[in-house]
């Protein structure tokens, strides 16, 4: 299983910079199992962080497995909101915006 710290790497690979044009965001991803990461999405860039943001405006809270599937397409981030292995907090209409910054 590739680490959280690769899936964010990827993540970043697949960043569609037109989707993000007048954003500034910071997205929390907390795992359970694994170190934390944040990404800063700011008016067409991204940048990857590790650690825990000061004032994220969503954190995504899952484990390393649950982190994979969504970010492979193995398992809809919807999908694993409603089986309880994904939890969201702050601004949660936020975390439907990365399948737009982050296009498979």
């Amino acid at each position: 299983m590739s680490s959280v710290a690769d899936i964010i790497e990827t993540m970043k690979s697949r960043f569609d910079p037109s989707a993000a044009s007048g954003l500034d965001l910071i997205f929390q991803f907390t795992i359970k199992d694994a170190d934390n990461h944040y990404l800063v999405v700011k008016d067409g860039t991204c940048e990857v962080h590790h650690g825990d943001a000061n004032e994220p405006n969503v954190t995504l809270l899952m484990d390393s497995k649950t982190f994979k599937g969504i970010t492979t397409g193995e398992i809809g981030g919807m999908q694993a909101f409603m089986f309880g292995k994904l939890r969201a907090e702050g601004d949660v209409k936020l975390a439907m915006k990365l399948s737009e910054l982050f296009p498979f």
